[in-house]
């Protein structure tokens, strides 16, 4: 069994200040031509020089610790790839590569062998057995401490009951270094339910020498659990963020947090109390080299923001619940009040609300009743946003609809259902009253809570629109009858602020071919996007509502540009927000009313989109709807 104890020169390194740990490997391999479909864990046999190559590239970007490429490096991961039997192996030889790349450069750097979770879940929640949960872990230990490990990482851990078999296969083995990280979702706990003080409680007495989170959100969430960490232990704490989450351009997933936002976080994660600071999903070395030019430089002692409290909208009496079924009518107008307001030319206004992380939706149709009273047209329902896990967005709808008496649209992806699902799902929302349906592909389960879920896609957001234009002439997706054919109002989404405008532009096209009624934009903050897409596209357009996302602070608006997909706020836009200082909310209204002024005239309605459930701020949005001139000028074109 390997020694460590106290004196182990990685532990007396970090009593002396920060260590930047590297980024991503996943990453980078990827970026460099290696498909999803493989395992990276296998490229330490098949493709030995580019896994090294990797290495070393971070080592010269200013790593002093290095990750093995073993995070799924497990009998019981590799079996996907019929490699089981090579767990012990694969990382032996990837620590072999580690510290052949720390060889080839020169540089005092330690190899720390990473160890993932086993991507399936323990007894009881699952099949796998503890005692084959731990023969797993202890095999793959056993190879990173034959190839020459300085420390072991478990890393990625969602269940605090793996990670204790974990920490028990490593001390099985061998005394040397461990950093155990568990990752946290925007809630602030584990997937189970833990908390980063029962992570405190459950691993202080195990022999872990750092501790940690890693992963699953971006760098501003992380800094709050590395705060929480550190006020409940003594122990050097580690933080390895990912850059945001990811977006699907051109076919690639490319992640948001640019190399200077993760350098202004590294300064903060030390100001915070962290000793070992890295980077996780996303992360490359130009992230590592800027991390590290900020980490070199004096501290400038600049105060953290305070985040904006949450507001909860007064509640209101519920209205009358309005009937599910109606007289059918051959009239497009009469489908919804959506459908309505747009083929007479009148400005819609509509909020979005996202189904509650429980089964208590009473401050959504609280804050649903306060916007129908503010005068907003209908409510948006979004459908679990960023893969996060929340109610079924098909029950708030309804539930608003009869209790509050206000039209909605349903948010609808395709990640979680198959065509079956798809198909009886949406006739069944016709069934309680719904007509109105935003067609989206839906966020990919490694952007959310579970990434290691399987998404279905069995059609992407194009696919959903012709299965939506199918029930509307009477027959499923197989050409089966349904009978009395469905009345929905068909939307979809586009993104003029994308970088890949062409293609986002060319999928919208084929959004409107294959039968979208109105648009939903993502939010914007300045009118060159927009009027870019609006030109661009021309008479072959249909209704478009403005997405308007109100800013509350310079932390929330870098938080949105670096580390949400989709969102791209504009440099003077965030200046502004900086400069605003205590008064950002204030800044961020009037930034969202002056652009919803000048649009106005140009586009058939805005969609509002409220931060932290604060829906008396885009009410505020709204008004200047109500008191601004009627333009002239608005041409709108019915779908």
């Amino acid at each position: 069994m390997e020694k460590s104890g106290l004196s182990h020169p990685f532990l007396k390194r970090l009593e002396q200040g920060v260590v930047l740990a590297d980024g991503a490997m996943g990453t980078v391999l990827y970026d460099r031509g290696i498909t999803f479909d493989r395992s990276f864990d296998l490229l330490n046999i098949q493709e030995p020089a580019l896994v090294q190559s990797i290495h070393r590239d971070y080592i010269r970007a200013g790593a002093e610790l290095i990750e093995t490429n073993t995070f799924g490096a497990s009998r019981i991961r590799l079996a996907a790839h019929g490699e089981s039997q090579d767990a012990r192996r694969v990382n032996r030889v990837g620590a072999q590569l580690a510290r052949n790349a720390r060889e080839e450069v020169g540089e005092a750097v330690f190899v720390a062998g990473a160890i993932g979770p086993l991507g399936k879940p323990v007894a009881p929640l699952g099949t796998i057995t503890k005692d084959e949960a731990l023969e797993a872990y202890v095999e793959q230990v056993e190879g990173l401490v034959e190839g020459g490990v300085d420390l072991l990482i478990i890393e990625t851990q969602t269940d605090l009951e793996e990670m204790k078999l974990a920490i028990q296969a490593v001390r099985q083995v061998t005394d040397l270094p461990l950093v155990a990280e568990m990752t946290f979702t925007e809630d602030e706990r584990t997937l189970y339910g833990a908390y980063p003080e029962d992570v405190v409680r459950a691993t202080q007495s195990l022999g872990v020498n750092v501790l940690g989170a890693n992963c699953s959100v971006g760098p501003q969430k992380l800094l709050e659990i590395v705060q929480r960490l550190r006020r409940r232990t003594q122990m050097p704490i580690s933080v390895m963020p990912n850059a945001g989450l990811p977006r699907f351009v051109s076919g690639r997933f490319l992640y948001l947090a640019s190399p200077d936002y993760f350098a202004d976080y590294a300064v903060r994660f030390k100001a915070a109390g962290a000793s070992l600071i890295g980077g996780c999903c996303g992360t490359t070395p130009a992230h590592i080299r800027r991390m590290k030019e900020a980490l070199a430089r004096p501290p400038a002692g600049t105060a953290e923001e305070v985040a904006a409290d949450r507001a909860t909208a007064p509640p209101l009496p519920p209205a009358p619940a309005i009937p599910t079924e109606e007289p059918a009518s051959s009239d497009p107008a009469s489908r919804s009040l959506l459908a309505r307001k747009l083929m007479n030319h009148e400005f819609v206004v509509s909020v979005e609300v996202d189904p509650p992380r429980g089964a208590r939706p009473k401050k959504m149709i609280e804050g649903a009743q306060f916007l129908k009273a503010s005068g907003v047209d209908v409510i948006n329902v979004a459908d679990s946003p960023m893969a996060r896990v929340r109610m079924s967005s098909l029950a708030l709808a309804s539930m608003i609809t009869q209790q509050v008496g206000v039209e909605t649209i349903l948010h609808f992806t395709c990640r979680d259902r198959n065509l079956m699902g798809i198909q009886s799902d949406l006739m069944g929302a016709h069934a309680l009253g719904i007509r109105n349906i935003l067609a989206l592909t839906g966020d990919p389960p490694r952007a959310g809570d579970y990434p290691n879920a399987t998404a279905v896609f069995d059609v992407d957001s194009v696919g959903l629109i012709r299965v939506l234009k199918q029930l509307n002439a009477g027959t499923d997706l197989a050409g089966n009858s349904i009978g009395e054919p469905t009345r929905f109002m068909i939307g979809c989404a586009v993104n003029p602020a994308s970088e890949d405008i062409q293609t986002e532009l060319e999928r919208f096209q084929k959004k409107i071919e294959a039968g979208a009624e109105f648009t939903m934009t993502q939010p914007l903050y300045e009118m060159e996007p927009l009027i870019r897409f609006l030109e661009a596209v021309g008479k072959r357009r249909v209704p478009v509502l403005l997405g308007l996302l109100p800013l509350q602070s310079h932390r929330h608006a870098e938080f949105l540009h670096n580390e949400v997909p989709g969102i791209n706020i504009p440099d003077k836009a965030r200046e502004a927000m900086k400069q605003a200082g205590d008064k950002g909310i204030e800044v961020g209204i009037e930034m969202c009313r002056a652009l919803l002024l000048e649009a106005k005239d140009m586009v058939e309605g805005a969609y509002l989109m409220p931060s932290f459930g604060r829906y008396e701020v885009v009410a505020r949005v709204a008004e200047v709807v109500r008191t601004a001139p009627k333009g002239a000028s608005r041409a709108a074109t019915p779908a």
